[in-house]
């Protein structure tokens, strides 16, 4: 650049030396090929895969501008081209490197999970002895030593020992968690305060870390709606611009200004690089993406993200979601020539091989219990076992419709009530009252989604009526669906849907998967199971119900970024196109190919800054 005449006429200099005329011609094939040689590359593939787009005009622009080179320096054209070549190939590579780190930084999601591992564990020796081993090496049934301030290098339980567990990596809660024998512990998560000895049941790509991995790596990979748009204008994009480029050629060779038509010619290719628009849409996937994983919300399926800017009814499970999921027994009434203790031993013996939260209540209470056989569920209705020889059931108000038996007095409002019934003669011994408090976080879950927008906010339980509406109640909610059996939940989808509404549905258990597989958008909350993992769109690792209301948030902050890129990535080529084929010509204003790439390069750094502004959004919980 530095011998070209223009440039030194430019800034004021002089330089003349021996073989000065061959520097262009030398230099400028070495940039065009070697410096090029991405572009040219990219433009092969692109031919062959028959998807001509960004790398076709770049490689026709550098290459058209080498051409023109080599035809001045032959005497053909009266152009000082060479320094321009260079400059265009050097602004086009950083603009290109700019791209690339740029997406690059937005994925460091995926290291920043990778970085959660320790590289070693201390491995428990048969003779009790700990060794420091690499974490590739652990197997299942390994037990390691986890040190306070250490990293669980593996998914597993614990065997010995408690601690305060911070797992905010990996569901986004800062406060720590308490954890305790038996208590499962996952990759990558921190103990804090004490060590504990943990048994290994996962590891390496089969832990919940890896796991998350996955969903990242999926949703940074998938589009959406407006990438399918940006696709299809950056494809129109190239025969707009290689159509805009012929007729400016021909148009200034007309005028007979063969010249002007080479450079006006090469501006418009350069200038019409949708470098911008490939940028548009994968950068801001890219840092939705790394923003909701780190505030534990997995996106599964892009499109379900984006569909949660319009959602505008949220159906929640009430257990473990709106409520804690961890009953108490607070009451219990038997009937004449029963007692306590003989009524709870029964029942602690019929519900201990279920896993509902209300079953896992009584069993707690239950000082002693019988020995059961015969274990039944009655799903939607209770659970049945034979104790000492007799059946007898433990279910709610559905049970006793089952049974043909009339309605027990329910005991006080906003509790739920257990019978336990004696089938063979369809007598009821006694009655456990159990409580669910209300998770302190749902009301501020709900005002949330009051303040977004969102219109109908709706509760589907297997409770009974009056301990739903009392939850209702109590969070403000617009509606419930009680005594639903767990089979039927999607009915209450499918009723919202019937009426217009699109819903997005909120669970965290088996018997939820089919509703969140009918829902709009099935959101998985704290420690969904598999069936409801694959059911839904978005995996909320906590259970805090906040969270909803930040997939709301996301959805809206990352589509309206996408929207306003596109909108300047297709402005800035509907008017920077006309420019450089030179329409103001006649005032005198005109760009050259530098120019052009420098502002093609401009217009992508605007995309990349305002793509940026998303980190500034802030996710609960």
């Amino acid at each position: 650049m530095i011998t070209s005449e223009m440039v030194m006429e430019w800034f004021g200099y002089s330089l003349d030396f021996p073989g000065i005329s061959g520097v262009g011609p030398v230099l400028g094939t070495i940039v065009f090929f070697y410096g090029g040689w991405p572009f040219l590359a990219g433009a092969v593939d692109e031919i062959r895969s028959r998807a001509p787009g960004m790398m076709v005009l770049v490689a026709m622009a550098i290459t058209v501008a080498y051409g023109a080179s080599i035809a001045t320096s032959a005497g053909l054209f009266e152009l000082d081209f060479w320094w321009e070549l260079a400059a265009l190939v050097t602004i086009m590579l950083l603009g290109h490197w700019q791209e690339m780190k740029a997406i690059g930084q937005a994925r460091g999601a995926l290291s920043a999970l990778a970085a959660l591992l320790p590289d070693e564990a201390e491995l428990i020796r048969p003779g009790g002895t700990t060794e420091k081993v690499p974490v590739a090496r652990l197997r299942v049934k390994d037990r390691v030593l986890v040190r306070p301030g250490g990293r669980v290098p593996a998914d597993g339980r614990i065997v010995e020992g408690s601690a305060e567990v911070d797992e905010s990596m990996i569901t986004g809660e800062s406060q720590p968690v308490s954890r305790t024998a038996g208590s499962r512990v996952v990759a990558g998560t921190v103990v804090t305060d004490s060590a504990v000895r943990v048994e290994v049941d996962a590891v390496g790509a089969d832990t919940a870390l890896a796991g998350i991995g996955r969903l990242v790596a999926q949703a940074q990979a998938a589009g959406g709606r407006a990438q399918v748009l940006a696709d299809r204008f950056a494809a129109w994009l190239f025969y707009v611009a290689a159509a805009a480029g012929l007729i400016t050629f021909g148009t200034w060779w007309a005028i007979g200004d063969l010249n002007q038509a080479v450079v006006r010619t090469v501006t418009v290719l350069v200038i019409a690089c949708p470098h911008a628009l490939g940028l548009a849409i994968p950068l801001v996937i890219a840092l939705s993406t790394a923003l909701s994983a780190r505030a534990g919300i997995l996106v599964k399926d892009r499109l379900a993200l984006e569909r949660m800017r319009t959602v505008d009814a949220v159906l929640f499970d009430k257990t473990g979601t709106l409520t804690k999921g961890a009953h108490i027994v607070t009451g219990i009434d038997v009937t004449t020539g029963h007692t306590e203790d003989e009524v709870l031993r029964i029942a602690a013996a019929v519900e201990s091989d279920s896993e509902h939260p209300l079953a896992r209540a009584i069993v707690a209470a239950a000082p002693e219990r019988a020995t059961a056989t015969g274990f039944r569920s009655l799903t939607g209705r209770g659970v049945q076992a034979v104790v000492d020889g007799e059946t007898y059931a433990v279910g709610g108000p559905a049970l006793l419709r089952e049974l043909g038996m009339p309605p027990a007095e329910g005991s006080r409002r906003g509790a739920a009530v257990l019978h336990l019934v004696r089938v063979t003669d369809r007598k009821i011994l006694g009655s456990f009252t159990l409580e669910d408090e209300v998770r302190p976080e749902a009301r501020a879950a709900i005002e949330q989604l009051r303040s977004y927008g969102v219109g109908k906010l709706v509760m589907v339980t297997g409770d009974a009526r009056s301990v739903a509406e009392a939850v209702a109640a109590d969070l403000g909610l617009d509606e419930v669906f009680a005594e639903v059996r767990p089979a039927d939940k999607d009915k209450a989808v499918t009723d919202l849907r019937a009426r217009g509404l699109r819903v997005a549905m909120v669970g965290d258990g088996v018997n939820d998967a089919p509703a969140l597989a009918r829902a709009d958008v099935g959101l998985a909350i704290g420690a969904g199971t598999d069936v409801a993992i694959e059911s839904a769109g978005v995996v909320l690792a906590s259970s805090d119900p906040r969270a909803v209301a930040s997939v709301i948030k996301l959805s809206r902050a990352s589509y309206r970024k996408m929207i306003q890129n596109l909108t300047w990535a297709a402005g800035y080529n509907v008017i920077a196109i006309p420019l450089a084929a030179g329409v103001l010509a006649w005032t005198g204003f005109t760009l050259n190919p530098a120019v052009g790439a420098i502002l093609m390069s401009a217009s992508t750094i605007v995309v990349a800054l305002n793509a940026q502004l998303l980190r500034r959004v802030r996710l609960t919980p």
